[in-house]
């Protein structure tokens, strides 16, 4: 009953659209200005490029581990909690930010920082899942994320805005921290799940990570749901966030602007984010949505490795059409809820987008390095993002259809 009661503009999903606004902006917030942070700290342009992939990497980890962390306490103490928790942390760490003065201070705070915000997206999703209607639920899912990410283009203009000076980066993560603090006052109205309210005094194994591994079945649905997302990372993490030194060597006639490229990327994605849904909705179906959405990232890539000689702007709409394809955050997060039970959902929800940007550094960076020595950066460019896409699209022929799936059941 509770579930019918509540409309697409409930305060779950606007105050979860907001949550996750504040958690793309401090999550990107390093990618955009991660040239000019790391020029003030005195660093070389051969060492921005790499302490600065050295940095991403370390914030994935922490993505990765506090993923685990929170998706647990999400399904012991409650979704609720975890949303308060994880906000104050990646708060305090944003903040934090702002006072780094060598490369492994930078590190260690990004890492923390990390940790915070890897419980906003899974733990929202899994709200918001557990609170709408079945029939309505990726429309909901989607406007978090389409919301959600804009977060990434008020990221790039709040650079532009304080950027000039050279500790101006360091205001854009103080105004990370205070939006993070302010989120916290509305998030005092939003209501726990009623289907986790309904086993938090029940004798059922809440928030057992080790049951994902402990049946093939689920461990499959696991991993696969995990894998789907490998381009997003790929596209992120490599291409966008490095596609100042990718238009170097295709001879780009001009500067191109890594945090620009990301800010018209993710302007895109969240447009992307909430087409999907309703492409989802249309079709009846979260794989049709899925399969589109990736056939259209292969043709933004494609046609990004073909830009030899144009114009910065050719780079940044070929990171608009790859940006729009790699909008489909929500619906994987979403899918890969709909298919665990209500004890571990928060679990899945909230490790699964995590382990996802964390196969940035397990995954997509070692086989990106590994591939340079003997093909080049921009050749390994290429060969990494034909890998990622055939693991990706394996694992999405794996993937059961979990479209209009009824929620209200536990893992044995």
């Amino acid at each position: 009953m509770e579930q019918k009661k509540l409309s697409l503009f409930n305060l779950a999903v606007i105050v979860g659209a907001l949550g996750y606004f504040v958690d793309i902006y401090d999550l990107l917030l390093f990618s955009i200005i991660r040239v000019p942070s790391l020029r003030s700290l005195g660093l070389s342009p051969e060492d921005i490029a790499s302490k600065g992939a050295r940095i991403i990497s370390i914030q994935m980890i922490g993505l990765l581990l506090g993923g685990i962390i929170w998706g647990v306490l999400g399904d012991k103490l409650g979704r609720l909690k975890v949303l308060f928790a994880s906000i104050i942390l990646y708060s305090l760490g944003s903040i934090a930010n702002g006072f780094v003065h060598t490369v492994d201070q930078y590190a260690i705070v990004r890492f923390l920082t990390g940790l915070g915000l890897a419980g906003e997206l899974g733990a929202g999703i899994t709200l918001v899942s557990e609170l709408m209607p079945k029939e309505r639920r990726g429309l909901a899912t989607a406007m978090v994320a389409g919301i959600g990410l804009s977060g990434a283009v008020f990221a790039y203009f709040i650079k532009v805005q304080f950027g000039a000076t050279p500790d101006g980066w360091r205001t854009c993560y103080f105004i990370g921290g205070g939006l993070g603090f302010l989120l916290l006052f509305l998030r005092i109205g939003v209501l726990e799940s009623g289907m986790y309210k309904s086993i938090e005094g029940a004798n059922v194994r809440k928030g057992n990570f080790f049951m994902l591994f402990t049946n093939g079945v689920r461990l499959k649905k696991y991993l696969t749901s995990i894998l789907i997302a490998l381009p997003n990372w790929y596209v992120i993490g490599v291409l966008i966030t490095f596609s100042d030194k990718f238009a170097s060597l295709m001879n780009v006639q001009g500067t191109v602007d890594p945090g620009k490229a990301v800010m018209v990327s993710y302007a895109a994605i969240s447009i992307g984010d909430v087409l999907i849904g309703f492409i989802s909705q249309w079709f009846k179906s979260r794989k049709v949505s899925l399969y589109i959405f990736h056939i259209i990232t292969i043709i933004g890539i494609l046609w990004f490795f073909t830009l030899q000689g144009q114009s910065p702007s050719m780079i940044y709409w070929a990171c608009v059409v790859m940006g729009f394809g790699t909008g489909f955050w929500a619906m994987f997060v979403t899918m890969a809820a709909e298919q665990f039970g209500t004890n571990i959902r928060a679990t899945v929800a909230t490790t699964v987008p995590n382990m996802a940007r964390g196969s940035l550094s397990l995954v997509v960076l070692p086989i990106f390095d590994a591939l340079k020595p003997s093909l080049g950066y921009f050749r390994a460019g290429e060969v990494t993002g034909i890998i990622v896409f055939i693991v990706a699209f394996i694992s999405l022929v794996m993937t059961k259809e979990t479209f209009g799936k009824d929620l209200d059941y536990i893992e044995q």
